[in-house]
């Protein structure tokens, strides 16, 4: 997994007033959890850029006066007109203690089904996988070249050394839709099958995940 370096300022003070006044200076009030004690530190609104605005996921090294720690993005918080970050939370990692953390799902092959005429849909961009850091990757590769027409591949189906997932068996990672040029070439019986696994996996595509990364150490 990527790491990305981010200098902070410890905060002598917290409170709602301490952190207004924080954020008119371009910095960003936050909090490190899971270690000995609860820390309260500061640092740029800039510096997050690279790690807030990408589809990449880092485990965190925060320099704070310092001392390192390594950490994930836990939850951050949005101003609702500006968009500007208004806090984050950070959770604090081990070597030799898992993590729990979205990463980004990565689609490779030509499917069956869209050789065929079918159009390839990425349903879920990111899974939930829990493994130690020295074990997560940068993107989970998930092939997708079996996939017929009107058919998907689930998280029941994958396999990752070392890692564990935590979504649901049933969430569809990818599935290939029946165009209106590949129904011309199914014969019926499997068209209306396509047509009936296409209606029972709508709607279990991932949510919208801005801002709920909700992400752990156990």
């Amino acid at each position: 997994m990527k790491l990305l370096e981010i200098k902070c300022t410890q905060r002598e003070k917290v409170g709602k007033k301490e952190s207004k006044k924080l954020r008119k200076q371009g910095n960003v009030p936050c909090v490190l959890y899971g270690g000995d004690e609860i820390i309260h530190f500061l640092a740029s609104e800039n510096d997050f850029r690279h790690l807030i605005y990408t589809p990449n996921v880092y485990l965190l090294q925060l320099d704070i006066e310092g001392k390192v720690y390594n950490a994930i993005l836990q939850a951050i918080q949005f101003h609702p007109v500006t968009d500007s970050i208004l806090h984050m939370d950070f959770f604090q990692v081990f070597d030799d203690k898992p993590v729990s953390i979205y990463i980004p799902v990565q689609l490779n092959g030509v499917p069956e089904g869209v050789k065929h005429g079918g159009k390839l849909a990425l349903e879920a961009r990111r899974l939930r996988a829990r493994a130690l850091t020295g074990d997560l990757p940068d993107v989970l590769q998930v092939d997708v070249s079996r996939i017929g027409l009107g058919k998907s591949i689930k998280v029941e189906e994958l396999e990752f050394a070392n890692i564990q997932l935590l979504d649901s068996p049933n969430t569809v990672i990818a599935s290939v839709k029946l165009t209106r040029a590949a129904r011309g070439v199914l014969p019926e019986d499997e068209e209306a099958e396509g047509a009936e696994a296409e209606g029972e996996e709508a709607g279990t595509g991932e949510q919208e995940d801005k801002g709920e990364e909700g992400d752990t150490q156990e």
